[in-house]
């Protein structure tokens, strides 16, 4: 799988707050309360990794999930 090929959310179990990275056309997004922002992937990695970390104490929830994609019609 592919970095444009899924869409990866960061929740937190107690308060079920979530957050949802996305990489389009090359950039990776954030969208948090329906706001999406724009990030490097250097950014990208400052939150997730922290995340990762804190799952170990099953505080966080990291989950992955393949983009369904949308089929062209041909002419």
């Amino acid at each position: 799988m592919k970095n444009d090929e899924c869409t990866i959310y960061l929740i937190i179990k107690k308060s079920g707050w979530k957050q949802k990275y996305k990489k389009v056309k090359g950039q990776w997004t954030q969208t948090t309360n329906g706001t999406v922002r724009k990030m490097t992937a250097e950014q990208f990695l400052s939150h997730l990794l922290p995340a990762l970390e804190a799952g170990k104490a099953s505080k966080v929830i990291i989950k992955v999930q393949k983009n369904h994609k949308k089929h062209q019609k041909s002419h």
